[in-house]
């Protein structure tokens, strides 16, 4: 592919795969799910090698209804909370999960990722707490599938023309609306998905503590994400929030990185003293 034909992809790419009717399949959609199955045979994988976990693949396969809707609630009410017109959702709830726009099927637009870690957190204490795992290793396995499976929810976003980038002049620039801009969420598919992979790959099963993947992840996800936001546009109805250059995905990043550093020296000491 020529940089030219590269340039102008979203002049000849079709956000949407088919439709029939009303109903019509993106390839965002497809993405999510294909993140979401990629996750959850990794985790399998995992449980099924017993890599320091209790659990079995029964409870695993009861855990995966918690976490999609963990996810599914948290990105869609933290975009409502951190992006979207709070008032208005919160005076016509229905909206909040409505998949119909004009009347067509669409799909639910507008996903927050940290509020994804919020739902998922959420419904993963609850798990716990009925079926007495320890929390701390339950976010530790979901940290390290959830991280296997990322880098096509971001890819979905790329091929359905979302999380525009900055204007720009280099050569793998992408055209919208005649204007050229950075493939933004290109890079963060690399920088929070199959770098921040390798990564756990790499450090999973080195782990010595519970909790310890699981906010390795967080500070790891939130120093890409606070990265990647330098080239991607902020959110149109936002702009910058601060100092005429932070976003809300840094403002949120930021947040997250320092409550995920606060937990893990609290559970290091923690094994520490059990140690002693």
């Amino acid at each position: 592919m020529s940089f030219e034909s590269w340039q102008n992809f979203y002049d000849w790419h079709d956000p949407v795969i088919f439709s029939i009717g009303k109903f019509a399949l993106r390839w965002y959609g497809l993405m999510f799910v294909t993140a979401l199955m990629v996750g959850y045979l990794w985790g399998r994988r995992m449980v099924k090698r017993g890599d320091w976990l209790p659990i079995k693949t029964a409870d695993y396969e009861a855990l995966l209804l918690y976490f999609i809707v963990g996810i599914i609630l948290g990105t869609r009410l933290g975009y409502v909370l951190f992006y979207g017109d709070t008032l208005y959702m919160l005076s016509h709830p229905w909206q909040i999960f409505n998949p119909f726009q004009d009347g067509n099927f669409a799909g639910i637009s507008g996903l927050s990722y940290h509020g994804g870690i919020v739902g998922v957190v959420i419904a993963l204490l609850i798990f716990a707490a009925r079926r007495g795992f320890s929390v701390w290793q339950l976010l530790d396995l979901a940290a390290v599938a959830g991280s296997a499976g990322y880098v096509f929810g971001r890819i979905g976003n790329f091929l359905n023309a979302e999380l525009l980038g900055r204007v720009t002049d280099v050569a793998w620039g992408v055209r919208v609306n005649g204007v050229l801009r950075h493939p933004s969420a290109l890079y963060e598919a690399f920088l929070e998905g199959l770098l921040l992979f390798a990564v756990m790959t790499l450090l999973y099963r080195r782990r010595s503590f519970d909790g310890q993947m699981a906010f390795t992840y967080a500070m790891l996800y939130a120093a890409a994400r606070f990265t990647a936001e330098f080239w991607r546009q902020p959110d149109e109805q936002l702009g910058f929030i601060a100092f005429g250059w932070l976003t809300m995905g840094q403002l949120l990043s930021t947040l997250m990185f320092a409550a995920a550093l606060v937990f893990y020296l609290k559970c290091r000491s923690r094994k520490q003293l059990t140690a002693a």
